[in-house]
């Protein structure tokens, strides 16, 4: 999809954010992981580790239950101050954006249309209400169909005969190399040599993420996708313009 791009690094720059790192704070735990867990798992409940597992996909189960369990906030205040950290990046971020309303109206017509199964971050999140104001809306909805791309690619990561570690070694992150990711997801060392062949399989599940999410967009007329894609690049320039 034409805006995957801008999805995936506006809807998870709040994560490394200023507000991230407050919210973090709240929790009582230092560091990234264990916060970052729990607030962006929160929506799945109070439940057992390995359901978060399950819902994240391409993080090790040990890391997993370690950074789940680390923090005692209960779920549902932990996706609260979540939400509010990706609000509260919206709005300093996308202040001078004039057309937040437009583009969130939008965002909001592509998650309405998208099925939750086999998502279940994605259902979790778009239950989750919106703020009033635009600028903050749009990142919570970037948020939310970015986990709606990320659940997707990690069932055609399964369906390509991946494993999640290679996944996360061959495809990075606009903000890291493959490897620093999967230290940073809690994979351990070494990792497997990555050969043609797997690389020809994270390449056809991308491809295939990109079938998967595409009922999702059909919502939109030609116009109103094209719409998006102009205002979400707008809005991309806005929040990283240094």
């Amino acid at each position: 999809m034409s805006v995957k791009d801008h999805v995936q690094q506006l809807g998870g720059a709040f994560m490394f954010s200023r507000e991230a790192k407050e919210f973090g704070k709240t929790t009582g735990v230092d560091g990234f992981i264990g916060p970052y867990m729990r607030g962006r798992a929160g929506v799945l409940g109070d439940v057992d580790a390995d359901v978060v597992t399950a819902a994240v996909g391409f993080f090790p189960a040990d890391a997993v239950r370690a950074a789940w369990e680390s923090v005692a906030m209960p779920a549902a205040e932990a996706t609260a101050g979540y939400a509010r950290a990706a609000q509260g990046f919206g709005r300093r971020k996308l202040a001078a954006f004039g057309d937040a309303d437009r583009l969130a109206e939008l965002l909001k017509a592509v998650a309405d249309a998208a099925e939750v199964g086999g998502v279940p971050l994605f259902a979790g999140w778009r239950a989750v209400e919106l703020p009033a104001d635009g600028s903050a809306r749009v990142l919570q909805l970037t948020h939310v169909l970015r986990e709606l791309r990320g659940g997707l690619h990690f069932l055609a990561v399964k369906a390509q005969g991946l494993g999640p570690r290679d996944a996360v070694v061959i495809g990075g992150s606009p903000m890291a190399s493959g490897p620093d990711q999967a230290r940073l997801y809690g994979w351990r060392e070494p990792f497997d040599e990555i050969t043609p062949d797997m690389r020809e399989r994270w390449t056809a599940a991308e491809a295939l993420t990109d079938v998967l999410i595409a009922p999702a967009f059909a919502v939109l007329s030609a116009a109103e996708l094209t719409e998006l894609e102009d205002l979400l690049a707008k809005a991309h320039t806005a929040a990283f313009a240094r």
